[in-house]
């Protein structure tokens, strides 16, 4: 089994209260490693060598070439070590092997990205009202960074994070996922190799309840980034008000996905599909929510019904297999929670709402792909991110009424509809107050666009330009070559 320190200051650690967890396969159930469990106390320490590195280091005095440099020899050992990195993010997640060789791909692509970025985003000279004079606009490093990731896509979603916080000349303290470290250990490894200068790079492991809350509250950190639920991130917001840190938060979705009568019927069938089964659902994106217009609505029904009874659900190294397995046994009795209620609030359940009868299967936290029809606007199911792999439909006659339908939640990251007719494409990509909207397509991204929620879906964005923004503070500096006298008092 595998053994797996912290990286502080550019040391690999044990913890200081020499506390472990131990790391579990959810396709089987079964330990795979032991890593370190920090605490507040190894958080402290990590962050102190962070502030040292960025107050004192050379890191943001780095010419902005040099750091970019570093960030895309860090790609290039994510490419090296893809396969090894591929599997290990299915040990810690249970997704399929190549659903986890496509995320290695993009990783790669991010901090390849953001690496050339990192000397294109210096700033821009302003037109000044005062003769004689000179007005920049510079961008800086905000400082020592923060980064909580989430357990669904473990080193995706820290790379969407450290590519862009380094290529800017920031130190940063990731804090992966108490469940799903491995992936980020083993980039960390790579950060080494590559050349980052100690400090720059630190990764602390353990709970979000003391690493985490850490990170949050403490007074030498200039900006928290987190990706998770909406308690958490109301959490991090209340700690974070210590030192009004910057933060960038990405909070989940409830995400429509609508269906016009007008459609490409089995184009907007398979990416129902492909929106919310990647994964088990386990997506802050997954469209799990899909309207259908009456006059299709009871052929669409059908259509995902059929499909998705022959999904073929197993352990993510298996070849055959299409879905695997939910996080954790806790993870998977919340899914059976909300099936229930999805039954009690009178949602009709046409397949799936169980584990696998597969005695195979028993080892691990798997779950059948699920349907329910016939929804309403006020449903719980409809309304909360069950973060699974549950399907809800609901029907709707009236473009008006499916863009307000669509908009009445809490949440806003992303929306998808399927139209083939351009002034109603104009129309709802207008009216849906989502930060993404997917039109004929679903659950696209791209490192170039930005990415982040209206509403409680969060705060900031990542990828992109804006992505790199996040970790900079924006300093205006004015030079007056002819200054001339006021005499406005006591002259």
């Amino acid at each position: 089994m595998m053994q797996k320190k912290m990286y502080i200051d550019g040391q690999w650690v044990d913890a200081e209260s020499g506390r472990t967890t131990e790391i579990i396969d959810p396709g089987n159930g079964r330990g795979v490693a032991v890593v370190a469990e920090g605490s507040r106390d190894d958080a402290k320490k990590a962050i102190a060598a962070a502030r040292e590195a960025f107050d004192y280091g050379p890191w943001p005095n780095t010419p902005a070439s040099e750091r970019g440099r570093l960030v895309c020899r860090l790609a290039d050992l994510i490419e090296r070590d893809r396969e090894e990195l591929a599997r290990l993010e299915s040990l810690d997640t249970g997704k399929t092997v190549e659903e986890s060789r496509w995320d290695m791909d993009d990783i790669a692509g991010i901090f390849r990205y953001f690496g050339g970025l990192a000397d294109k985003e210096g700033g821009e000279v302003i037109s000044s009202p005062i003769p004689d004079s000179t007005s920049e606009l510079v961008r800086e490093p905000i400082g020592v960074c923060g980064q909580i990731s989430p357990w669904n896509y473990p080193l995706l979603q820290a790379s969407w994070k450290m590519a862009p916080a380094l290529a800017a000349g920031c130190t940063i303290v990731m804090k992966p996922s108490e469940i799903t470290p491995l992936t980020t250990i083993k980039v960390t490894e790579l950060a080494e190799e590559a050349g980052f200068p100690k400090g720059v790079v630190n990764t602390v492991l353990g709970p979000g309840s003391a690493v985490g809350a850490e990170l949050s509250e403490s007074l030498d950190v200039d900006l928290i980034s987190f990706t998770g639920g909406i308690d958490t991130g109301k959490k991090i917001i209340q700690a974070a008000s210590g030192n009004v840190k910057k933060m960038a938060l990405e909070l989940g979705g409830k995400n429509p996905n609508i269906i016009f009568a007008d459609a490409d019927f089995d184009l907007a069938v398979d990416y129902a599909l492909n929106g919310v089964f990647f994964h088990a659902g386990q997506i802050c994106s997954a469209g799990a929510r899909i309207l259908v217009q009456d006059d299709i609505y009871d052929a669409f029904v059908e259509e995902l019904h059929r499909r998705i009874s022959r999904i073929v659900v197993g352990y993510g190294f298996d070849e055959k297999t299409e879905m695997g397995p939910l996080i954790s046994a806790e993870h998977l009795a919340k899914v059976e929670d909300y099936v229930r209620i999805g039954q009690e609030e009178g949602a009709r359940l046409l397949c799936g709402g169980k584990r696998p009868d597969d005695p195979a299967l028993e080892g691990g936290f798997f779950y059948m792909p699920t349907l329910f029809a016939d929804c309403e606007n006020d449903m719980r199911i409809v309304q909360e991110e069950v973060f699974g792999p549950v399907i809800t439909v609901e029907r709707f006659s009236t473009e008006e009424e499916v863009v307000q339908r669509a908009n009445s939640t809490v949440y806003g990251l992303s929306a998808g509809f399927w139209t083939r007719d351009p002034d109603r494409i104009k129309r709802v990509s207008r009216a849906l107050r989502f930060g993404t909207v997917w039109v004929n397509d679903f659950n696209v991204y791209f490192t170039q666009a930005p990415w982040g929620g209206y509403k409680q879906s969060g705060l900031g964005r990542e990828l992109g330009r804006m992505g790199l923004e996040e970790y900079t503070e924006v300093k205006h500096i004015f030079q007056n070559s002819n200054t001339q006298p006021v005499n406005w008092f006591g002259k």
